[in-house]
């Protein structure tokens, strides 16, 4: 009997262990910095309660076996610890990503006012773009490129020069898509536009990028129409180290960065700095650039309530160009092919050429615009905070371009209507300059072509504060203010006269106002001689003011969060003119414009993989500043036609998550209505002298409606360890509707009734009759593709080393097109036709990278080729007269075959 129970002791027991070995799980899983993606190296995974752990590996990733309802403790330097219990059955269990909080200095006050969107909790459309992603997929493209595989994005190259890229988001341009750099609108205050060479070296300071397509979440008074992008940039870092790379690809392309953080001091103290060159012969011929991009982050944490960071960076930078209007038909792209050998046509560029013996382009821009803040965090007790900016943007620079008499202006452009032009060309298709001196030099009445400096320089102050709180244990309440005054200085400077000795401009005359809201010109301005220097055509400064509130009220419970906001906005208007007006009447009044906005949307997550959200909102909007004026370059001028745009839109949207699988879809409308539409031209008249004077037109358009529709569908599958798949789709249906009309102005801004003779309306009783009407019923939005799509593919086939793979498409993309007012005439209705629609195309990149440890510091070498087959398309067209191939100009394509190599150094 004993025997029997020592027995069935010793089977019992090992039933016990193997049972328990049965129950064992392997887990796996990767490890990464939350803000960065960044993989966390060496980070400790240990089984709460026992001895058993692992480390991650250089790509951050691990594997640990556990037992039935374990938990996993995640630990590493710098960051807070974090747990993860294992409540799923199987012999293997996949965690996914795991994202770790840095425990230290991450500038919380920048989190706050940047209004980033939160997943399965913030109701909006949302991609969010880490700085790993950049540093693998970017390359030698331009920073907005890393975008162009997100749903409802097109991205352009322009006319190809260093950082000249457009970018649309849902069919809106870039004076409707919001850029914030730590949630403080960076988009021009007269013009809206976003000039990207201005950001140039953004990629290289970047924390987190975030692209909210739509109304989105951003905390302004002022929302975007389209949508917005958020740039973070990096804080003072709380580890020591930093890194060095040097990089270098196709046309001379070189690039050196370095950046060093001296970690938290133990009295509260920390600073990172970054610095880098850019430089290169460009792939467009002719454009040569050179860039420079500096940050530098200081922060002092005084105690648990307050924190102080003073943050600034900039891009100085100048680079050649080939500005949009020298894009050609398509038949002329293949006639200059002769010019270019074995090099591709579509190179080409007519304002490159040679002046004694020199390389020169008459097409240069320089600019440079750091931002500066200094932020604030007061945490006032444990559910109230108070965040700050206070910001300043001071930008100087210039584009450079060529002037001249009417009879000869335009022909520095180097083509015009998509042609070539030959009056000054080489028989190698590059621009005669000297051809130019030439003529100036022969010339008796002075250079008949200058060059001018268009000077746009500013000053932009700012203040944006926002209020947190909470009401009870389910109410999130932000509440601030929103303040900005801006002043631009807009010159156009004589720099060198070409070979001539001085230059008569018959237009540069000051005027003084008359009773009747026209100008007479002081005959002690015309016809001087200028020289360099001097200014021509425009010296004025554009204010802007800007004071605004915003609220928002947040609801989150269990499964619920929703969230009801408004703003309101006063923007104020007025010029100063120094070349049109005496001192008397140099500045204009001031025009106010009362605006507000009103959002709200809700998420539910229905179980802990499946969400579902919705919101809607109603925004009405100042004019922008060119609107309200006649003609803002020279004209005090008002338009009453101005009037605030209102815009309504809706968007509902699912997603899917687990750990190795997310999804999401989204439908989405919006309403426009009262967009305005600019358009101007030139006519040529007698004087009283008989003289040929040339004059410019301007017609400034009110009542046009556009709708945009559409839905979106992207995901991220890890179904291996070693394999990642992302992908998207989007489909959008972007068409105008309604009558634009408007009256032709004059240069000094009274209204014509005769643009063959210049005649100006004198009884405005019976104005009516000489307003235009342009009718846009049901034609497509153009200048962005409605359909796009992408696949991507990232293998990690062994420890170290990575390989990418990405395809993207891009079909329905209209070409663009003015409204053509010079044919729509006075009194008239102009219908718009439908325009060409650019034939689809499609590319693929390849990536690759591989990370060792270099002694004790650890090297990552990169390379990116992108366009890998070579592909030829047009990304850009202007529709033509028969809205079809053959007429249309200023046809752009895309940039061949381009390469990139970096090697980077941790330390």
């Amino acid at each position: 009997m004993r025997k029997h129970l020592i027995q069935f002791l010793l089977v019992a027991v090992l039933l016990v262990f193997t049972s328990a070995a049965w129950a064992q799980t392997t887990v796996h899983g990767q490890l990464v910095d939350a803000e960065t993606g960044e993989p966390l190296v060496g980070a400790a995974v240990m089984v709460e309660g026992t001895t058993q752990g692992s480390v991650t590996d250089i790509d951050g990733y691990f594997k640990q076996s556990v037992a039935s309802n374990a938990t996993l403790l995640f630990k590493y330097i710098g960051y807070k610890d974090q747990k993860k219990k294992i409540t799923q059955k199987g012999a293997s269990v996949e965690l996914g990503t795991i994202k770790m909080q840095p425990d230290a200095v991450m500038l919380s006050d920048v989190t706050i006012t940047s209004s980033v969107a939160v997943a399965r909790k913030t109701p909006v459309a949302v991609s969010t773009v880490d700085p790993v992603f950049i540093e693998e997929k970017l390359g030698s493209q331009e920073f907005p490129e890393i975008l162009k595989s997100t749903p409802g994005v097109y991205t352009t190259k322009d006319g190809g020069g260093y950082g000249d890229a457009q970018t649309r988001i849902r069919g809106f341009s870039s004076e409707n898509v919001a850029m914030m750099i730590n949630g403080v609108p960076m988009n021009g205050m007269e013009n809206q536009k976003v000039y990207w060479s201005n950001w140039a070296g953004l990629s290289d300071v970047t924390r987190s990028m975030q692209v909210q397509r739509g109304l989105g979440a951003a905390k302004v008074s002022v929302p975007a129409v389209g949508g917005s992008i958020n740039i973070i940039t990096k804080s003072t870092e709380a580890k020591r180290g930093g890194f060095v790379s040097y990089g270098m690809g196709n046309d001379g392309y070189n690039k050196i960065l370095f950046s060093v953080s001296s970690g938290l001091s133990k009295d509260g103290w920390a600073f990172t700095l970054l610095g880098g060159k850019t430089w290169g012969d460009g792939y467009i011929q002719g454009t040569e650039f050179e860039g420079y991009n500096w940050f530098a982050s200081v922060a002092k944490r005084f105690n648990d309530n307050h924190q102080l960071s003073l943050t600034a960076f900039g891009a100085p930078q100048w680079h050649n160009q080939r500005n949009n209007q020298n894009g050609l038909t398509i038949k002329e792209w293949q006639r200059v092919k002769q010019y270019m050998g074995e090099d591709s046509p579509y190179k080409y560029n007519p304002t490159f050429g040679y002046r004694n013996g020199q390389v020169f382009n008459s097409s240069r821009n320089s600019y440079h615009k750091p931002q500066i803040s200094l932020n604030h965090l007061w945490q006032i007790d444990r559910k109230s905070s108070l965040s700050t900016a206070l910001y300043v943007s001071i930008g100087r620079g210039n584009g450079y371009s060529g002037s001249g008499d009417a009879a000869n202006r335009s022909k520095w452009y180097g083509a015009s209507n998509g042609l070539v032009n030959n009056e000054f060309r080489e028989v190698d298709g590059t621009f005669a300059y000297d051809e130019v001196e030439a003529m100036n030099a022969a010339s008796t009445t002075g250079s008949k072509m200058i060059m001018s400096k268009a000077m746009n320089n500013h000053t932009w102050y700012g203040l944006l504060s926002t209020y947190t709180t909470k009401f009870g244990e389910n109410f999130d309440f932000y509440g601030g203010i929103d303040l900005r005054y801006y002043k631009g200085l807009h010159q156009n400077v004589i720099t060198d006269l070409f070979g001539g000795s001085y230059f008569v401009d018959i237009d540069n005359r000051k005027n003084v106002r008359v009773e009747n809201n026209a100008a007479a010109a002081d005959p002690n301005f015309k016809n001087q001689k200028l020289g360099v220097g001097d200014v021509i055509y425009r010296d004025y400064d554009g204010f802007v003011m800007s004071e605004g509130v915003f609220a928002q009220l947040e609801y989150n419970y269990d499964k619920l969060s929703a969230f009801v906001s408004g703003g309101l906005s006063n923007t104020s208007y007025w010029r100063y003119d120094r070349l049109y007006y005496d001192k008397a009447h140099a500045k204009s009044d001031k025009k106010h414009y009362l605006g507000g906005n009103v959002k709200g949307g809700i998420n539910y997550n229905l179980n802990e993989y499946n969400n579902i959200y919705f919101n809607a909102g109603y925004i009405n909007r100042a004019p922008m500043f060119d609107t309200s004026f006649i003609n803002s370059q020279n004209s005090h001028a008002r338009n009453s036609d101005a009037k605030n745009e209102k815009v309504m839109s809706f968007e509902l949207g699912y997603g899917f998550r687990t750990g190795f699988f997310t999804a999401n879809v989204n439908a989405y409308y919006t309403r426009w209505k009262d967009k305005a539409l600019y358009d101007s031209g030139t006519y040529n008249y007698e004087n009283e002298e008989g003289v040929e004077i040339e004059d410019r037109w301007t017609l400034n358009m009110t009542g046009a409606n556009a709708n945009h529709m559409g839905i979106e569908f992207d995901f991220v599958a890890k179904p291996l360890r070693w394999l990642d798949v992302t992908g998207m789709f989007s489909w959008g249906d972007w068409r105008w509707n309604g009558n634009a009309k408007g009256f032709y102005y004059n240069g000094a801004g009274q209204m014509l009734a005769d643009l063959k003779t210049g005649e100006v309306v004198s009884d405005m009783a019976n104005a009516e009759q000489y307003r235009a009407n342009i009718k846009m019923d049901n034609i497509h939005v153009g200048g962005s593709a409605q359909t796009t799509a992408a696949l991507g593919v990232n293998v990690r086939p062994m420890k170290g080393l990575r390989l990418s793979l990405d395809w993207n498409f891009f079909a329905r993309n209209y070409a663009g097109y003015d409204i053509d007012a010079g044919q729509a005439g006075m009194g008239n209705e102009y219908v718009v036709t439908e325009p060409w629609e650019i034939p689809s195309y499609h590319t693929f990149d390849l990536s690759a990278g591989y990370s060792f440890d270099f002694g004790k510091v650890r090297a990552t070498l990169s390379g990116n080729v992108n366009n890998l087959l070579d592909q030829e398309y047009i990304a850009d067209a202007r529709d033509g007269s028969k809205h079809d191939w053959e007429t249309a100009t200023r046809v752009l394509y895309g940039f061949g075959r381009t390469y990139s190599v970096r090697l980077k150094f941790n330390f």
